[in-house]
């Protein structure tokens, strides 16, 4: 496996950096979904095209473009040895946050069931709020990976 990952670095690179993009993309805009979902009466013909925009971005985008990138990013991690002994705690820390960003899509997905229910109990200020963690995550994500200074 480590032969094949170093091989298809770039290749490996490139494909978790695009993936990463679509990721953070739908984190970006589903919470921006779920403000405007807030403002619509429930079981009108609003309601329901937030239900399929919602579930689409979700599905089609976001589920495939989190899992793209949590693989590629393992090969990379295998490919590169980042975090091994004398390599710093950067990608600790980054793998860390990874896995709060994951479960910000997860605590985002469970929302989008509780809309898809009729059972949304968060206003639009919680989302507004929430709209910002994705951003300080990535923003703290892509310090540590340029920076690498921890």
């Amino acid at each position: 496996m480590s032969a094949f990952a170093s091989e298809y670095y770039l290749w490996l690179k490139a494909i978790h950096v695009i993936f990463v993009i679509a990721w953070m993309v739908g984190m970006f805009y589903l919470p921006r979904l779920y403000v405007y979902h807030c403002q619509v009466t429930p079981n009108s013909e609003a309601d329901e095209t937030f239900k399929v925009m919602e579930r689409k971005l979700l599905r089609v985008i976001m589920n495939p473009a989190m899992i793209v990138s949590f693989v590629t990013g393992i090969l990379l991690i295998i490919a590169t040895g980042a975090g091994a002994p004398g390599t710093g705690y950067w990608m600790h820390i980054k793998l860390a946050l990874v896995l709060a960003m994951g479960a910000v899509h997860g605590m985002l997905s469970s929302y989008r069931k509780a809309f898809e229910r009729g059972e949304n109990q968060k206003s639009e200020q919680f989302f507004r709020c929430l709209n910002e963690v994705p951003t300080v995550l990535v923003i703290a994500i892509v310090i540590l990976v340029v920076v690498k200074f921890i």
